[in-house]
């Protein structure tokens, strides 16, 4: 175990029960996201990027794709 993961659960574990069972909550979600979005890409061939990076050239083309400074400005 690193020492910020130590650190983090020492904090955590002074903590309420009710806050402990909150924070410990969100934290298996994320992990199993994660494992999820880990499987996904480990599962995905070749092939299917070959197809997602063509479909997304062609939306593209058709201007149907915005800027990505659009969607996520930066802020000042």
């Amino acid at each position: 175990m690193t020492e910020l993961l130590q650190q983090v659960i020492s904090e955590i574990q002074k903590l309420p029960a009710d806050q402990q069972d909150a924070i410990a909550s969100r934290l298996m979600a994320e992990l199993k996201d994660e494992q999820r979005w880990t499987e996904q890409f480990e599962l995905t061939t070749d092939e299917q990027w070959d197809r997602l990076a063509d479909r997304v050239r062609q939306e593209i083309a058709k201007g149907e794709t915005a800027p990505l400074d659009e969607a996520f400005p930066l802020k000042p």
